[in-house]
């Protein structure tokens, strides 16, 4: 056969896919960075440090600051996974899989802050854990948080599963001397068999609370965030009293508890969970999220009223918004109703 000749009539059809752009375009050249179970990290080349983000209910706005992209701990309820869509990817478990190590990420911080407005607040976490276990090497995090105990003046929220944010207690102490600092530690159950299933690879719920407790020990301010709270399985009074109690005797600064906001970039990978776990509540879930991410105001508002009571009951302050601010975001609801001890019907009840 002689050599095949380029078809130069119809160049259309020798073109692949569209150049990528963006994110995507560094991702695409992003180099492996080592692998562990299903998983793969990449180090990632980016422009900035700080990014903006609007809540849901646009009710606040926040500086803040991913030290990854993608998350080891696979929660099932996880809104970030759409984050990897700006990487090219299509399949949701890829959030969980391929992982991004941001490069030079405390230098581009330094750089950005010299024309920072302390009046903004920094949120650190809002789309993957920064202590998820690749920091225990890529150690990320902690860099951020050296060039943060440099600062003064400033407005720091962090969220977190991991007990790996013991490592840096005397760095956080650092910051705190000389800026606002308020860490969260979401525990969405004490139930270790639900909190497995639901968080597969994120540290035991018992384990959580000890980080709680050591980081208050530490004269740090420390709250629970027990969010999402998960229609017939976890929004009962008994289910979040069990939060509660353990929250108040490890001393936390407060809790909050907010119901669960379902992106349909996470829908499949829920209501998969829910079919294989709890699949006398599939039809419900499917109804209840098959038009909106958010639930109806009936019943948020009924959750916040739940909330309010079970935070008085055992002396917690409450925070009306899972926002990883240091303070109360303006606009939020303050909970008006009775509470009440099943927001579902009562064959729905899965937790107590």
């Amino acid at each position: 056969m002689g050599e095949q000749t380029t078809n130069t009539l119809f160049p259309i059809l020798q073109s692949g896919p569209p150049a990528l752009q963006g994110i995507a375009k560094l991702a695409a050249s992003a180099e492996e960075a080592g692998a562990g179970h299903l998983v793969r990290f990449h180090a990632l080349p980016v422009k900035s440090a700080l990014n903006r983000s609007v809540s849901k209910r646009k009710l606040w706005f926040a500086r803040t600051i991913n030290p990854y992209r993608g998350c080891e701990f696979a929660c099932r309820y996880c809104y970030a996974r759409y984050t990897h869509e700006f990487l090219n990817f299509n399949d949701p478990a890829a959030f969980e899989r391929e992982i991004y190590i941001k490069q030079n990420l405390a230098w581009l911080l330094e750089q950005e802050l010299r024309g920072f407005d302390p009046a903004e607040e920094i949120a650190i976490g809002t789309a993957t854990d920064p202590y998820q276990p690749i920091e225990r090497t890529a150690r990320v995090t902690e860099a951020v948080l050296e060039v943060l105990a440099r600062q003064s003046g400033l407005r720091i929220g962090l969220v977190t599963k991991s007990t790996l944010i013991e490592r840096d207690i005397a760095l956080l102490q650092r910051i705190a001397e000389r800026n606002t600092l308020t860490l969260h530690i979401t525990i969405t159950t004490t139930d270790r068999a639900l909190a497995r299933k639901l968080e597969p690879r994120a540290p035991r719920p018992d384990l959580r609370f000890q980080t709680v407790r050591r980081l208050r020990e530490a004269g740090l301010t420390v709250g629970v965030l027990c969010s999402p709270l998960l229609p017939g399985i976890t929004d009962n009074g008994p289910a979040l009293n069990l939060v509660a109690r353990a929250a108040a005797e490890a001393g936390a600064s407060f809790l909050s508890a907010e119901p669960l906001f379902l992106k349909s970039c996470s829908r499949d990978t829920f209501f998969q969970f829910i079919a294989d776990e709890f699949p006398k509540l599939a039809a419900s879930y499917r109804e209840r999220y098959r038009t909106d991410a958010f639930v109806g105001p009936a019943y948020a508002a009924r959750i916040r009223a739940m909330v309010a009571t079970i935070t008085a009951r055992h002396g917690l302050a409450h925070r009306t918004m899972d926002a990883i601010l240091t303070r109360e975001p303006a606009g939020a609801v303050p909970a008006k109703s009775p509470a009440q001890a099943s927001l579902w019907p009562e064959q729905d009840r899965t937790c107590a």
